[in-house]
């Protein structure tokens, strides 16, 4: 595995998530990657983010092999404003666990968190750049508010069943989860920087705190890449580890992802894959959209023929005593 892992590390920065943004032409998915962007999918959108990944661990100390699948499934809505989107978030896990003296399996939900995300700040609402035309040099040079992150606020609940073997207590539960989420456009939105702070299972015996941090990049209008560094620590487990992978646009509303994950310790080791595909519905958008494009043309030209109607009725008057 460790050779893996080397090969894996190594091939990082050479694989092949797009721009972000409230609503864009192009779908905005946050997979592959496990950061929330700051962006929401857009004021009555609906967006399914569905993937399947394998998973090996292996743990030196309590001398065990696992391996297994999962599946995760991220629903978003925009609702109300655009600014705002709620966010389901379910993982479902199966693993199967080979000790010197034992077998032993895990199923069951991994995670599952309901919440909603709001947009507090955009360094880009009612900015626009204005080109010199005298200087080439002046239209290429770094743009300092690209240093400026939109930051968004998510909180939400996670839901624990009874019994659950990916949790702490054999309770069911309820307990708060908040993060704080920034994200920057560099080249023009070419190169996307997203940090996500999190404070998880609030209020309980074992509350979590991480970070995970994604840089993106779009190769061209179909193929992006990004790399990860995740962590996190609680008193029941801890970890960091980094992720990488690629998507590709399939059309304006679906893109198809691939990546690979693994860690850099052996209490567990952890080596794991999968893929997955993002598809939205941005149909009552766009009929919104058109049903506000075609008032303000109709008031367009209501306003041009009001004027040309008061343009004919002065030149009669003065031709009526002239």
């Amino acid at each position: 595995m460790l050779k893996v892992k080397k090969l894996f590390i190594t091939a990082l920065f050479l694989v092949p998530h797009f721009f972000f943004g409230q609503y864009t032409d192009v779908i905005n998915s946050n997979r592959p990657g496990e950061t929330m962007s700051a962006y929401a999918v857009g004021k009555s959108v609906i967006q399914g983010e569905l993937g399947i990944y394998g998973i090996k661990e292996k743990h030196d100390l309590l001398d065990y092999d696992a391996s297994g699948f999962g599946t995760d499934f991220t629903l978003r809505y925009g609702a109300f404003l655009e600014q705002l989107e709620f966010i389901l978030d379910v993982q479902y896990q199966m693993e199967n666990f080979d000790t010197p003296y034992t077998s032993y399996k895990k199923n069951d939900f991994r995670q599952t968190v309901l919440g909603a995300k709001y947009l507090i700040y955009d360094p880009y609402k009612n900015y626009k750049k204005e080109a010199n035309i005298y200087s080439y040099k002046a239209n290429h040079a770094f743009n300092w508010r690209e240093l400026i992150p939109a930051v968004s606020i998510f909180a939400g609940a996670n839901f624990v069943g009874a019994d659950n073997p990916y949790y702490f207590s054999p309770q069911s539960t309820i307990s708060p989860k908040v993060a704080l989420v920034t994200q920057n456009l560099f080249g023009g939105g070419r190169w996307v920087f997203v940090t996500n702070i999190i404070a998880d299972y609030i209020g309980t015996d074992y509350p979590s705190y991480g970070y995970v941090l994604t840089l993106t990049h779009g190769f061209n209008d179909k193929w992006s890449g990004f790399i990860e560094n995740q962590g996190y620590k609680s008193d029941f487990y801890s970890d960091a580890i980094v992720r990488g992978g690629a998507a590709y646009l399939l059309s304006s509303n679906m893109q198809v992802d691939a990546s690979i994950s693994t860690n850099f310790k052996n209490t567990p080791s952890l080596l794991y894959g999968g893929i997955g595909v993002s598809w939205r519905y941005d149909g009552w958008y766009k009929e919104k959209l058109t049903a506000i494009k075609s008032k303000e043309k109709a008031d367009k030209n209501s306003d041009n023929k009001k004027e040309i109607d008061y343009q004919e009725k002065e030149r009669k008057r003065k031709s009526k005593y002239e």
